[in-house]
């Protein structure tokens, strides 16, 4: 059972990082790309963390959390420059 619900959530998590790599390359505007990243930064901490509690690897919540943090300043980041960019306008 844990090996069918491990291989069900990675088939749901790719299945998102496909979709927000479509988003990303084909996102009309800069926004949409943003948000994209973003999704996709936190389908990467649901990976870390699936894997962490499927390997029993306490390290890995620690890279998920740092990843997410990391992503959370990103994002900070891209809509203060869109911000600016449209203000500039």
């Amino acid at each position: 059972m844990p090996q069918t619900a491990f291989a069900l959530f990675t088939a749901v998590l790719l299945l998102c990082c496909v979709l927000c790599l479509y988003r990303i390359a084909r996102g009309p505007t800069a926004p949409d790309r943003t948000v994209g990243i973003d999704i996709l930064g936190t389908v990467v901490v649901g990976f870390c963390a699936l894997l962490s509690l499927v390997t029993g690897k306490d390290y890995l919540m620690n890279v998920a959390l740092v990843w997410a943090l990391v992503s959370f300043i990103g994002t900070l980041a891209l809509a203060r420059r869109l911000e600016w960019q449209h203000d500039n306008d």
